[in-house]
């Protein structure tokens, strides 16, 4: 038997109310079984920028909503994984904030803690964006321990009961209607019981073993994108640093899909010296909201399977190998950095692409292309296609900047084929790879999340499925709850 064949078994006999003999405790030696611990309107998976904003939406509208989160905050990429800074939620004129709702209010709250600098101050080409003009105008530096905070109080205002520990094992199913999900905490197994669930995993998890139909990664290309480990420095000479870049500025260039931006003439110091044996030609490090402190994006790892632990395990390890090289490299060939320090890397690797879900529309790359705004309009969004390792080679990427001023995402693409009451948020929503590649980023997987809360929550209300819902009652949902549709 399979281990999808398997864990759909389990998710069945756990919604017949079976006890199942599945673990041995290691303090008396009992057979454990399943617990019937929580009940809720709403299980949200995923507790990261997606599942967080979908989770409050929801409670925010009355519905009794679980969250629930393998770690131990709420943020995933923005927190554990140290992902910085927020990417642009202007339109392409850098005019307009356009993706607002929770995302805004996220933002000002981290503003008035002195943890972000607002997104209208800053301006591409400059330090706060890496020095990148295109696709980069009005991103918002952020501190993620004040995010951190910002998030627990907004669930906790809006009444969202917040499960760390807590991971994802099955799907409850009756047929194709999902209710609820096995959960393995501290505690043991525990059955959490829901009238409709989110998947915000990233991955697709939840839908995957509830029997939607995934592609992985990009099936033309039989590639995904590489993952990187963030990691911020500080003790920085931040005005000796920019005095280094800025007089390189023209020499910034793409070549065959490969980047020759920030400290590329350094790099290249490093590599004819045998000191640098990186994917990339340059370095992307951003300045934060404390004057010492950058976030550095800069590690490859290639071929990572995110849905497979031994890949995951592996990339992990490389990626600290990769960060302690370029520390060294920030020391002996950077001006400003002789003495900067490590602050930390992220908890977890930063996954750009896993699994797509198929849902009742694939979003096509052409359409954010040639800027449709469809009929069941969710979010609007400017970001750019950015789609790492796209030419082939280590160094290589895709990366299209939005000629339109801006582009929808349909409803349609949050609703996974083959299964009931479940809807999708963020990264894994049913998009093809460049499409995802433009979408996966924080603010507009936030305002995707929003929205999947928001119809999730209009569902239970009327009783109604996912596929049922009315998109002229959605409309008015979302925009009572500061959603910009235009």
């Amino acid at each position: 038997m399979d281990r999808r064949h398997f864990l759909g078994t389990v998710g069945l006999a756990a919604a017949a109310g079976a006890t199942l003999p599945l673990v041995s405790s290691c303090s008396n030696g009992r057979i454990g079984e399943i617990k019937e611990s929580y009940q809720a309107d709403l299980l949200v998976v995923g507790g990261g920028p997606s599942g967080t904003c979908a989770a409050i939406a929801a409670a925010r509208r009355g519905a009794k909503v679980l969250l629930v989160d393998s770690g131990n905050c709420l943020g995933g990429m923005g927190t554990k994984g140290l992902v910085g800074p927020f990417m642009t939620c202007y339109d392409t004129s850098g005019d307009n904030m356009i993706i607002r709702g929770l995302f805004e209010e996220v933002v000002d709250r981290l503003v008035a803690e002195g943890g972000a600098i607002h997104p209208s101050k800053v301006r591409q080409g400059t330090e706060f964006t890496a020095w990148i003009s295109e696709g980069h105008d009005h991103c918002t530096p952020f501190d993620p321990e004040i995010l951190k905070k910002v998030y627990d109080r907004m669930c906790a205002e809006a009444g969202v009961k917040v499960l760390f520990h807590a991971s994802f094992v099955t799907p409850i199913m009756k047929g194709r209607k999902i209710q609820g999900a096995v959960l393995l905490t501290p505690s043991g197994l525990e059955a959490a019981r829901a009238k409709m669930v989110i998947d915000a995993t990233g991955d697709g998890t939840v839908a995957y073993y509830a029997g939607a139909p995934c592609v992985f990664g990009d099936p033309e290309s039989g590639r995904v994108q590489p993952a990187s480990l963030f990691f911020r420095i500080n003790n920085v000479d931040t005005y000796r640093l920019i005095d280094e870049v800025v007089p390189h500025l023209p020499e910034f260039r793409r070549v065959d899909g490969v980047s020759y931006r920030c400290l590329h003439w350094r790099v290249a110091e490093a590599e004819a010296a045998g000191e640098w044996d990186l994917s990339r030609k340059s370095v992307n490090i951003w300045r934060s909201v404390e004057k010492d402190q950058w976030v550095v994006n800069c590690t490859r790892i290639h071929g990572v399977d995110a849905t497979n632990c031994e890949s995951l395990t592996d990339a992990e390890v490389e990626g600290r190998r990769q960060v302690e090289e370029l520390m060294n490299f920030f020391h002996k060939y950077v001006p400003g950095c002789e003495v900067a320090t490590l602050m930390g890397t992220g908890a977890t690797m930063g996954i750009r692409e896993s699994r797509h879900v198929h849902g009742d529309f694939v979003l096509p790359v052409q359409d954010l292309i040639d800027g449709v705004i469809p009929d069941d309009n969710i979010v609007l969004a400017a970001n750019s296609i950015d789609v790492h390792g796209a030419m082939g080679g280590p160094a290589g990427g895709l990366y299209m900047p939005i000629k339109k001023n801006m582009y929808g995402v349909p409803y349609r693409c949050l609703l996974p084929k083959n299964v009931d009451g479940l809807l999708l948020a963020g990264r894994c929503i049913s998009a093809d790879s460049p499409a995802a590649g433009a979408i996966r980023v924080m603010p507009p997987a936030m305002a995707i999340g929003q929205a999947a809360g928001v119809a999730a929550a209009l569902c239970l209300e009327n009783g109604i499925s996912p596929s049922s819902l009315d998109y002229a009652d959605l409309k008015p949902a979302l925009l009572e709850q500061k959603v910009y549709l235009g």
